[in-house]
């Protein structure tokens, strides 16, 4: 392992160390990741963060990246040392106020040891100076760093960080941002929230973005290149902020068609889930040659590859339902994949009927029908997936059928009721599907552990729900397929890297 030390030569080593009282022996590392079992060393042990100041200078011909990370975090345990997730090039760590030694360790990990020991519940300020090209640095054998032909795009799940700012990335840890971006002028800088301001000196333009509602790292991203850029307001008064890569080409029209729907689609939204959770929306689709989307929290990324076959106003539903369900509610853990990906992918269900083109039912129905009980797709538990198959199809579709079978079991005034509700209980928090669990029960007044279990949790095909049987009987070969449910199909691999 290299160590690189802010504090160089083995006299100043040793004073650091009679600089630390004897009490520090009952102090200890943070542990290198926050505990959640599908990725181990995702996130860190021993504090909680609650802002992240960004301030960068990013040039676009040469991809290089440099400046300065000041987080604001509270200790949850006496640390001698903590680890932060980070990729590039560390000039100096700095921690509350004084130079600290640092190192790297395994695929992604920035250990910082602090002169002097934090207790316990108290209020930490940590400074990180770095520079480094990100599109030449890989953790575990990938990047989510993508280049464009005018500059670059940081956007993915479940990780995103790392390549471009120090944090503890884990979305059981989220927290305010402002991001402030120098690029040369004529290239833009794009970022979650509002932008506050911008400032022109010598050639430069600088872009000061905040967020100041709670966000998890993977949703923060940050857009930089050259962007035809539309303002707005929907019209139930919320601001949307939307780009347009300038070489887009064949797709930018379709683009266009879709992606500046997003006011009228979240006012649509809100009538099922509740008022929009934050203070502006919008999306940007930049020249990238990947073909998902994300949520990535007000500032909705999309792969021109979305709009290839024409304007698919049902992935923007679906980004979009994200920012009630994922972003402002956000998942304990990352086998809670369901309560963000059943729900979106059950709002555009929602999407489909409000067109015209297959109501809930008639896409329930679909999806049933379509796998026969031999198929893979029922060994996947959208409850608890697996590392492996948490995006996979089943997670969308098979939990979006829970859906519905939880909406026909309880009725739709309990079930809207609980659409609304479950984003105004766990506001800006995080919650687990055992928490939806219980709030569904709380709701419906009805015992439905039973149902969730078969739905989510057992790798069999669910016997067909009593009120469905007589329809599949009469449909032997098969239920038609709704008129909607080629865009909606198109979705399933929205988030595959």
């Amino acid at each position: 392992m290299h160590r690189r030390f802010t504090v160089p030569g083995a006299v100043a080593a040793a004073s650091l160390l009679l600089a630390i009282p004897a009490s520090a022996a009952s102090f200890s590392p943070g542990a290198p990741g926050i505990g959640d079992p599908y990725y181990p060393y995702y996130g860190n042990g021993g504090y909680d963060v609650s802002h992240y100041d960004l301030r960068l200078t990013y040039q676009p011909a040469t991809d290089e990246l440099s400046g300065t990370a000041t987080i604001s975090a509270r200790t949850t345990q006496d640390l001698s040392s903590f680890d932060l997730d980070f990729l590039l090039d560390v000039d100096e760590v700095r921690v509350n106020g004084v130079t600290a030694r640092f190192t790297t360790s395994g695929e992604h990990e920035l250990v910082v040891t602090p002169r002097q020991p934090l207790a316990e519940d108290t209020p930490v300020t940590v400074v990180v100076r770095y520079h480094g090209v990100p599109s030449t640095k890989s953790a575990y054998g990938f990047t989510t760093w993508h280049r464009t032909p005018d500059g670059a795009v940081a956007a993915d799940e479940p990780e995103s960080a790392w390549w471009w700012f120090p944090s503890n990335d884990h979305p059981g840890d989220k927290a305010t941002f402002d991001v402030s971006v120098a690029v040369p002028d004529g290239t833009q800088a794009i970022s979650n929230g509002t932008l506050v301001s911008t400032s022109s000196q010598l050639g430069w333009t600088r872009y000061n973005w905040r967020q100041n509602k709670p966000q998890a790292t993977y949703l923060t991203t940050l857009a930089l290149g050259r962007f035809d850029i539309t303002t707005g307001t929907s019209e139930g008064g919320v601001p949307v902020i939307n780009a347009y890569s300038k070489d887009l080409g064949d797709n930018d029209g379709a683009a266009r068609a879709s992606v500046e729907r997003t006011g009228e689609l979240v006012d649509w939204l809100s009538g099922y889930f509740g008022p929009y959770p934050f203070d502006s929306a919008g999306g940007y689709v930049p020249n990238t040659t990947t073909g998902y989307a994300l949520e990535t929290q007000t500032r909705v990324y999309y792969s021109p590859a979305q709009f290839a076959n024409g304007s698919n106003t049902s992935v923007v539903v679906h980004e979009l339902a994200h920012q009630w369900y994922g972003d402002s509610v956000s998942v304990k853990g990352w086998k809670d994949i369901w309560i963000n990906e059943g729900f979106a992918r059950y709002a555009q269900w929602l999407w489909s009927e409000h067109e015209g083109e297959g109501t809930t039912q008639q896409l329930a129905d679909y999806v049933y029908a379509s796998h026969p009980a031999d198929d893979p797709f029922w060994t996947v538990k959208p409850g608890d997936p697996g590392v492996d198959h948490q995006f996979d199809a089943a997670v969308y579709d098979r939990g979006a059928l829970a859906i519905q079978a939880l909406r026909n079991e309880i009725g739709d005034t309990a079930f809207f009721r609980l659409l609304k509700g479950w984003p105004q209980q766990h506001a800006y928090g995080n919650a687990s599907v055992a928490d939806f669990v219980t709030y569904a029960e709380q709701v419906s007044g009805k015992p439905l552990a039973a149902l969730f279990d078969t739905w989510l949790f057992q790798p069999v095909k669910p016997a067909a729900p009593a009120a469905r049987a007589a329809s599949f009987a009469a449909s032997p070969a098969g239920v038609e397929q709704p008129r909607s449910w080629k865009k909606i199909e198109a979705t399933n691999d929205v988030h595959g890297r």
